[in-house]
């Protein structure tokens, strides 16, 4: 098989499994909206379950239902039949895959999920199956043809099914109201959920590890501390322990360029008055953002009476995954 005849049959599946996606449109209907407001005034879960392929599709869009906020799970049918058909309640939703509709194992299911009594929705290619005339809603998956050249393994029917999923999945998130806030609060461990969720109240350096020195204090002082604290600047404060500025490992290089000798200096001399400040109560993402939109690399957070009771760095955001839109 030459390289042209390769890119060819790449491309030929390409454009089988787009038309297949493209005509899946006709599916969205009044079964579709049906569907998704089953599932939306349900009570219980959404149950799918198929065969092979359709299993692996199916298990595909359990996930991400549930992390749009629609719960979902997969039931083998094999396993269903021996037992695992105790896990599906009255007020779940079945929804059975199968192309042909006449799957031995789905087949087998349906009367005991009618005894069950569950809404049960097909999601067939055969509208004349078993499948599809026993469930209450049709979901058509049929496809002029599959990729597969012998038209046999499903390639562009898996891909539909899948889509529909999709849409069904995206359908009931828009319908439920989920938000943004709500997707990270399921997905706590991913970029997107600390960006929306982690304040810098629980990353921020607290207590001893804040890097604090007087206003009078010399500027060895304020060295030491930078130096300690591994935070690349120090509070200063006053006698009332108030914010009144900040001094940067890059204010003392510019200190020892105009002078060589740092003795009889004070921390006030040298500090920036006004440093950028933060509330606790913001999100790390935010504080993120403003160190970009300022070019620092850290933030003072203080509290009502203006005293410091944190700082974060740059290099904390990043190193927990943290990045801008």
């Amino acid at each position: 098989m030459t390289v042209d005849r390769i890119i060819q049959a790449g491309k030929e599946v390409i454009r089988i499994e787009a038309e297949a996606v493209s005509n899946l449109i006709n599916s969205i209907n009044r079964q579709f909206a049906k569907a998704v407001d089953v599932i939306y005034r349900s009570k219980g879960r959404v149950v799918f379950s198929g065969m092979g392929k359709s299993g692996l599709i199916a298990r595909k869009i359990v996930a991400t239902m549930n992390s749009t906020g629609t719960a979902a799970i997969y039931l083998h049918p094999t396993d269903a039949l021996h037992g695992d058909l105790g896990m599906v309640r009255k007020d779940d939703v079945v929804i059975l895959i199968s192309k042909s509709g006449e799957t031995e194992e789905i087949v087998n299911l349906l009367p005991m999920f009618k005894r069950l009594k569950v809404i049960l929705i097909a999601m067939t290619a055969n509208p004349k199956s078993s499948l599809a005339v026993t469930c209450d809603i049709l979901l058509n998956i049929a496809v002029k043809e599959e990729a597969c050249p012998h038209d046999l393994a499903p390639t562009a029917s898996t891909t539909a099914t899948l889509v529909l999923g999709d849409a069904l999945s995206v359908a009931l998130l828009q319908k439920n109201g989920f938000t943004e806030e709500d997707f990270a609060f399921l997905h706590p461990g991913g970029s997107l959920g600390k960006r929306l969720s982690l304040k810098i109240s629980e990353i921020m350096k607290k207590g001893d590890n804040i890097p604090i020195v007087e206003e009078q204090a010399p500027i060895k002082d304020a060295i030491l501390e930078i130096t300690s604290k591994r935070l690349g600047a120090t509070c200063v404060v006053n006698q009332k322990g108030i914010l009144k500025g900040v001094i940067t490992d890059g204010d003392l290089r510019r200190l020892l360029e105009k002078s060589l000798s740092i003795n009889g200096f004070k921390a006030k001399d040298i500090m920036s008055p006004d440093p950028k400040v933060l509330d606790q109560d913001y999100l790390a993402s935010f504080a993120l953002q403003q160190m970009e939109n300022y070019k620092i690399t850290s933030l003072i957070i203080i509290n009502k009476k203006k005293k410091p009771i944190g700082m974060i760095h740059l290099h904390d955001l990043i190193n927990l995954g943290l990045r801008q839109r």
